[in-house]
């Protein structure tokens, strides 16, 4: 690994991951098959070693000072993390986790009466109440763009609804690259094109793309772009990252991008009654944090841009596509995965088995994964009336064996 101070070097060309290095520099393979990557995924050896580091040297020097000693290496992670998804330092602002990238984007486009929030059906409950929030407290109108006939968001549909003058204006477009469960990719790159064309910001919540596949600001077009550390990227939990683009930054019509949640990192107090923002997209942080932590998310970066993420996606839609394949061939068992891409995450039910059951036998023979609620998807959920799912979520360090064991538990339920 670099030191800390240093930006990993530029990716390889994508190759083959070394599926038996990974695993080694990975402990918690050696007891346990993950399905849950989705969930919170298995940390390198590289990011606990980060983490461990930090906090004893925390412990000996003092948090304060330690951070003033290793300002450059803290510095680094704003470069580490524009890296990976092709913006500048300036545009990244650290934070706790996804849900609070989301809310301070959100609530800082300065929404108004009427405006109108242009979301979809797979949307998360985290990104979704919010949205009915701003309903009840802003008037603003939240419309949901149609499926289309493979179950991703309707590129034809957003289409209308922007142009749809006599509907009012739009205010945003929010969507969600991988839903939690379903297993599709929105098509977000052509949903940029157009929230570009129509000069309307546009929200994607990366949260569970960011780490498992190539992920790109300027070639989807995002403004604004949420993710978390825990899930693909293997960071350590309570990590997280906001992107913002400079343009929406120096934005100043109709209204400044200001967060909700400001304090002295996000804005200067420079007149007992004054304030003035941060012209970065620090002004979406707090002050305090676990420097640990973000010391493990630097570290996971860097690993995974050593990887390479189109080798790093090669491998794990190779690997989910195989647990489909079993899934499917078993008696009972319904795959519930749509889209024409289709990511690391894999949705099924058992006919005569309730998913919670499964998880817990699947726990009981060493192998993890989680349920995914009607709840946490509401629209989804409801429309094509889906009960609780399982979730199986592979990642490049996840083996045929680890399939297979899986594949085992459920054909013996």
């Amino acid at each position: 690994m670099p030191p800390p101070s240093g930006l990993s070097p530029a990716p390889p060309p994508a190759s083959p991951i070394d599926v038996a290095r990974a695993r080694a520099e990975t402990p918690g393979c050696a007891g346990v098959a993950h399905l849950n990557h989705a969930g919170c995924s298995l940390a390198p050896q590289p990011v606990l070693d980060a983490q461990i580091e930090w906090l004893r040297a925390e412990a000996l020097t003092g948090g304060y000072e330690l951070a003033d000693d290793r300002a450059e290496a803290r510095d680094a992670t704003y470069a580490e993390v524009a890296a990976l998804i092709g913006a500048e330092p300036a545009e990244i602002a650290i934070v706790e986790n996804a849900t609070f990238a989301w809310h301070q984007a959100f609530w800082s486009l300065g929404l108004r009466p009427g405006d109108r929030v242009l979301t979809a059906n797979a949307e998360y409950a985290s990104g979704f109440v919010p949205m009915l929030q701003a309903r009840a407290r802003l008037g603003v109108r939240v419309e949901v763009v149609p499926d289309d006939e493979h179950g991703q968001v309707s590129v034809e549909a957003l289409a209308r609804m922007l142009d749809d003058d006599r509907a009012g204006p739009v205010g945003l477009v929010a969507l969600t690259h991988v839903p939690t469960n379903g297993g599709l990719v929105n098509p977000a790159e052509e949903v940029g094109r157009l929230a570009r064309a129509a000069a309307v910001p546009y929200l994607l919540d990366a949260c569970q793309s960011v780490g498992q596949m190539p992920v790109d600001v300027e070639t989807i077009g995002c403004d604004l772009l949420a993710a978390t550390g825990r899930k693909f990227l293997r960071a350590p939990r309570g990590t997280g990252f906001l992107y913002a683009r400079r343009s929406l930054l120096d934005r100043t019509d109709p209204a400044p991008v200001e967060p909700a949640f400001l304090d002295l990192l996000g804005a200067d107090w420079v007149t007992p009654d004054r304030y003035e923002l941060r012209s970065d997209a620090r002004r979406f942080e707090n002050w305090e944090r676990s420097e640990a932590a973000v010391a493990g998310l630097r570290a996971a970066v860097a690993y995974a841009r050593a990887w390479g993420l189109a080798a790093i996606g090669d491998r794990v839609t190779a690997q989910a596509a195989g647990l489909r394949e079993r899934l499917a061939a078993l008696p009972g068992v319904t795959v519930r995965d749509r889209g024409l891409r289709r990511s690391a995450i894999v949705s099924f039910t058992h006919a005569d088995v309730p998913a919670d059951d499964v998880a817990r036998a699947a726990r009981a023979a060493g192998v993890n994964v989680s349920v995914s609620e009607p709840s946490s998807t509401r629209l989804d959920a409801d429309n094509r009336h889906l009960p609780s799912l399982v979730r199986a979520s592979v990642h490049y360090v996840t083996t045929d064996d680890e399939l297979d064991r899986l594949t085992s538990v459920v054909a013996g339920l």
